[in-house]
């Protein structure tokens, strides 16, 4: 069912400086910063030759990431994406196996522009992943 790895995402207290590490200390291709509301966060991507990182910082007080920073101040990983083929079938595939989707189950369209889904870190060793259709 599970593609490539899309990205792992990194939850940053500063996006800024996050960006400007990767593209100084590594060399790394980093991209713009890209709000995203509809998930309460702004993003930015390295490209990497294989996958990406994407750098996740709150958008607004309600921003999920909020939470997790307060835990993790300094910041680290929040969740692994993989790539499917079609998402409303590994949802269900996933559902009649006993793994819960977070939200209502209905896909969002995520920062690269397509159907995104995530699956309870309690049903994935306690890693929260991201589907993502390609």
């Amino acid at each position: 069912m599970i593609g490539r790895l899309n990205h792992v995402a990194i939850a940053v207290p500063d996006l800024e400086a996050a960006a400007n590490q990767y593209r100084a200390a590594l060399g790394a291709v980093v991209g713009p910063a890209v709000a995203q509301p509809d998930h309460g966060v702004t993003v930015i991507f390295v490209e990497l030759p294989n996958t990406k990182i994407e750098f996740l910082h709150p958008l607004g007080a309600e921003s999920p990431i909020n939470n997790f920073l307060d835990k993790n101040p300094a910041g680290g990983i929040h969740h692994i994406c993989y790539e499917v083929d079609d998402i409303q079938a590994a949802r269900d595939s996933l559902t009649a196996s006993g793994a819960r989707v977070l939200g209502d189950g209905t896909p969002k369209i995520g920062a690269h522009g397509k159907p995104v889904l995530f699956l309870h870190p309690k049903d994935f060793q306690g890693c929260l992943i991201e589907l993502e259709q390609v």
